[in-house]
C-alpha cells in the first residue's frame, strides 16, 4: 500500500472518531426522548466526552510517548471500539455516560497518534499536506458523519449509530495492523514543561481566542437540532439535509480561512470571521419559519465559524515556532475543553432560561474572542514597533 493510501486510512479513522463526538448534537432530541431525559441532560454527553478528551489526552500521550505508534493506534482504537459497543448494548443514561468516557479516552489518543504517524511516514516536504488530510477526515465527520448519523438513527434507532461506528472501528484496526509500518515513538516532553507555556502572556491570550470562539460556537451548535426543529420551524424530514449543507459550508469556510490568512493576514481574518459569526447567531434568533432564510443564515454561520479554524492554528504556530507542535497539541485540548464548557453552559440556559437564548449567549462568547484577538493584534504591533526601534538604534 502506498503512503498516500496509508494517509487516507488514517483520515478515515479520524472521521470515525469525529463522528462519535459530533453525532450527539445531530440526534440530541432522539436521545432525550428515548432515555427520558431533558435536552440539557443529553447535551452534557458532549460536555463529558470533550472534558475527558481535553484532560486525559495529553496525560496519556505523555505516558505512552515511547510506545510504537502503530501499536498505540491499535490499542487506542480498541478502547474507542469498546466504548461504542457499550453505548450500543447497555441501557440507560448512566451507562451511556460510562461509554462516552471510554470513547473519549480512546478517541483523543487515536487522533493525536494518527497525526504523528502521518507526519512520520510521509516524505520530506509533504508532512503538512499529510496532516491536513488527516484533519480533513475529522472535519468531514461534521459534514458527512452528523447528517448520515441522523438518517441512520431515524431508520434504525440512534443506538445503531454507535454499533455501526464500532463495526467500522474493528475494520480500521485490521487495516492498520496490516497496512501501517512500525513507527517509533518520540522523546517525551514532560507535561509540566508543556503547561509552562501557559505562563506566557501571548500564549495565554492566543489560547483564549480558541476557548471563547469555539466555546461560543458550541453553546449554539450542541443544541442545533432541537433549536431548528422547535425555534426555527424546520421540519424533521428536512433536518438531515440542512445538517449536510451546514457541514459543507464549514469545509468551504475552513478553506477560505486558510486563503484569507495568506492574503490578508491573521488579524483581519480572525476578527472579520468572528464578527460575521456573531451577526449570524443573532440573525438566527430573529429569522424563523422561513426555510430558505434559516438555511442561508446557517450557511453563513458555518462558513464564518470555521474560517477561524486554520487561521487560529497558524496564529498559534507562529507564537512559539520552536515549540509549535506542543502548542498545537495544547490547542487541541483547549478546543475540546471549549466544546465541553460550551455544551455545559448551553445546557444551563436551555434548562433555566429557554432554548431560544443559546444563540445570544453563543454570540457573547465569540465577542470575548474578538476582544482577545484585538489584544493579541495590539501586542504584536507593539512588539514589531519595539523591534524596529532597536534596529534603527
Amino acid at each position: 500500500m502506498s503512503n498516500t493510501w496509508k494517509i487516507y486510512v488514517l483520515a478515515v479513522t479520524s472521521f470515525l472518531v469525529g463522528t462519535s463526538e459530533y453525532i450527539i448534537s445531530g440526534i440530541l432530541d432522539n436521545i432525550a426522548d428515548t432515555l427520558g431525559i431533558t435536552l440539557a441532560a443529553a447535551g452534557q454527553l458532549i460536555t463529558i466526552f470533550s472534558l475527558v478528551y481535553a484532560i486525559f489526552t495529553p496525560i496519556l500521550m505523555a505516558l505512552t510517548a515511547r510506545m510504537d505508534r502503530r501499536r498505540l493506534m491499535i490499542y487506542s482504537l480498541s478502547l474507542f471500539v469498546i466504548g461504542n459497543i457499550l453505548a450500543f448494548v447497555l441501557p440507560g443514561y448512566g451507562w451511556f455516560i460510562v461509554a462516552r468516557v471510554i470513547m473519549a479516552l480512546g478517541a483523543g489518543m487515536v487522533v493525536v497518534t494518527a497525526l504523528t504517524i502521518a507526519a512520520k511516514i510521509t516524505s520530506e516536504g509533504k508532512q503538512g499536506s499529510a496532516i491536513a488530510t488527516v484533519v480533513m477526515g475529522f472535519t468531514a465527520s461534521l459534514i458527512i458523519g452528523v447528517p448520515l448519523g441522523r438518517m441512520t438513527a431515524e431508520a434504525f434507532g440512534w443506538k445503531s449509530v454507535f454499533g455501526g461506528i464500532a463495526l467500522l472501528g474493528l475494520v480500521a484496526m485490521m487495516v492498520i495492523f496490516f497496512a501501517l509500518p512500525h513507527t517509533k515513538g518520540d522523546k517525551p516532553v514532560p507535561l509540566l514543561q508543556q503547561l509552562s507555556l501557559l505562563r506566557k502572556r501571548k500564549v495565554a491570550v492566543g489560547l483564549s481566542i480558541t476557548f471563547f470562539w469555539l466555546g461560543g460556537y458550541s453553546i449554539a451548535y450542541t443544541y442545533l437540532s432541537p433549536y431548528l426543529l422547535t425555534i426555527s420551524g424546520i421540519s424533521d424530514k428536512l433536518l438531515s439535509g440542512v445538517l449536510l449543507i451546514f457541514g459543507i459550508a464549514s469545509l468551504v469556510g475552513s478553506k477560505f480561512g486558510g486563503y484569507s490568512t495568506d492574503r490578508w493576514g491573521v488579524s483581519l481574518t480572525l476578527i472579520g470571521g468572528m464578527a460575521l459569526h456573531i451577526i449570524t447567531l443573532i440573525l438566527l434568533s430573529l429569522v424563523t419559519h422561513s426555510y430558505f432564510g434559516v438555511l442561508f443564515i446557517l450557511i453563513l454561520w458555518s462558513f464564518a465559524a470555521w474560517s477561524t479554524g486554520p487561521t487560529q492554528q497558524y496564529h498559534l504556530a507562529t507564537i512559539e515556532p520552536e515549540l509549535s507542535g506542543v502548542l498545537l497539541g495544547i490547542n487541541q485540548s483547549m478546543m475540546q475543553l471549549a466544546m465541553a464548557v460550551g455544551a455545559g453552559i448551553g445546557g444551563i440556559f436551555v434548562e433555566k432560561v429557554s432554548l431560544a437564548s443559546i444563540t445570544w449567549i453563543g454570540a457573547f462568547g465569540v465577542t470575548i474572542a474578538i476582544v482577545a484577538s484585538l489584544m493579541a493584534s495590539g501586542s504584536n504591533s507593539k512588539e514589531k514597533s519595539s523591534n524596529l526601534k532597536e534596529i534603527n538604534q
